[in-house]
């Protein structure tokens, strides 16, 4: 199972698990969280580069690997990656540069799935 499958396999699971418990500050704030990425005035794809600035400056491993790979689905190509991440390192400074590596890494896997084989 690659990487991306582990992370989209984990947090489907968890997921489903936390939001069956049923807790209803838990389930709205998590609806809240989807809801803010739908299209709107902004569209989605505009909305998940934001996402992708927020979470490398918040240095969130996770949320950076959820939107890279949302990114990627709604047709974000290595050049707009890079300008994503020029922002981000200019608001977040160089401490952001190690996960900057980490999704540099996943975007060449995604781009060059056999090259991860390797």
């Amino acid at each position: 199972m690659s990487r991306i499958q582990e992370f989209e396999s984990f947090r489907e699971a968890m997921n489903e698990m936390i939001l069956g418990r049923g807790n209803v500050t838990v389930n709205r704030f998590f609806a809240l969280d989807s809801r803010a990425y739908e299209g709107g005035r902004i569209e989605e794809r505009t909305k998940e580069m934001l996402g992708l600035v927020a979470s490398t400056v918040l240095r969130c491993d996770d949320c950076i690997t959820y939107h890279v790979l949302q990114c990627h689905r709604l047709g974000v190509d290595q050049e707009e990656f890079f300008e994503i991440f020029a922002v981000a390192l200019v608001v977040g400074g160089s401490i952001v540069i190690p996960h900057l590596r980490r999704a540099a890494e996943l975007i060449a896997e995604l781009t060059d799935p056999e090259e991860d084989a390797e």
